[in-house]
This record gives C-alpha cells, structure tokens and sequence, in this order.
C-alpha cells in the first residue's frame, strides 16, 4: 500500500466537495457519500461490538469478517461503477445467520432493543445497518449500483438481529419483548 497517509489534512475538502477513489469530487452531501459514510459509522459501531466481547469469543471472527466486508463495500461506493461485494458475501452471511438462529426459539413478539449490553450494541449496530440499506436504495435510484450490496445490507441487519438475540441470552440477560398493551398510556 505505501505511504497514502503520510499527511492527514489537505484542504481540498474545505469547499464542501470530497474526492472518490476515481479521482473525480463530488459534494460531501451527495448520496454516494452519504452510502460511504454509513457504511463507515456501521463499521465502527460493530467495532465497538467486538469490543464488548471476550478476544476468543466464536463471534469476533465473523464480526471481523464483516469489518472487512463494510470496508470492501465502502471503497465499492468511492468508485463508481466496481462491484466487491458479490453473492459469495451473501451466502456466507445466510450461512452464517443459519448457524446462529439454529438453537434461538420462535419469536412470536418483536424484539425490543437491550437485554445485555452486548445485545444492545449489536441492536444498535442493525439499526445503522438498516440505514445503511436505506441510503444505498437511494442512492440506487439516482446512480447505477451494484445490487449485491444491497442484498449484503438487508442480510447483515438480519444476521445482527440474530447475534443480538445470542448475545442478550448468553451474556445472562433475556429479551426484552414488545408488549402492546405497555404501550398505551
């Protein structure tokens, strides 16, 4: 890779525009960007997520993986047109989804966000996922898109929901169910 970062700050940016990895700029505020970003905030919010688990806990690797994805696919939104993330991304995520639902039981209320503080990131972090997909639809509608990364968002938010519910049983807290007539005043 060599020395791309050798200085931090360029002022090039101070205009309100940003530079995609095509060399074109484009404005900080543009849908694109917007896609990069929130693929960049979910990355860190699922870093904070393996932060709250034990170094040799099964889940680290997998979460680690996605790390690596989220950043593939936001260098995949800097260069308009690339396609990384592809149906191999999908699949291993069903898969591994698959794996971890195996031993929950039917739900049959949603699920409220909490439970441990584990369960609770990861909440957090399919809430961001959930945007995510929101702005590459979006995005989507204005620009050509590699649909696969779309599909990659709607399954990733349904796998942390999934290690969420792992997470809030085996950290020794139990789901917290919606339960309509709570909600009422």
């Amino acid at each position: 890779m060599g020395n791309r970062l050798s200085k931090i700050y360029t002022r090039t940016g101070d205009d309100g525009s940003t530079g995609l990895a095509d060399g074109n700029r484009i404005a900080k505020n543009a849908q694109r960007v917007e896609a990069m970003g929130t693929a960049d905030e979910l990355n860190c919010h699922i870093g904070l997520l393996i932060e709250t688990l034990n170094s040799d806990d099964e889940l680290v690797e997998s979460l680690r993986r996605i790390q690596h994805h989220l950043f593939d696919l936001g260098g995949e939104f800097a260069i308009p047109g690339s396609r990384v993330i592809g149906d191999e991304h999908i699949e291993w995520l069903e898969g591994t989804l698959d794996r971890h639902n195996e031993g929950l039981p039917p739900l049959k209320n949603f699920v409220l966000p909490g439970g441990s503080p584990g369960a609770a990131q990861c909440h957090l972090a399919r809430a961001v996922c959930r945007r995510a997909e929101r702005v590459v639809v979006a995005l989507g509608h204005e620009d050509s898109i590699n649909t696969a990364s779309r599909h990659y968002l709607n399954r990733l938010s349904d796998l942390l929901f999934v290690i969420a519910r792992v997470l809030a049983r085996r950290e020794g807290g139990e789901e917290i169910l919606w339960e309509q007539k709570k909600s009422g005043l």
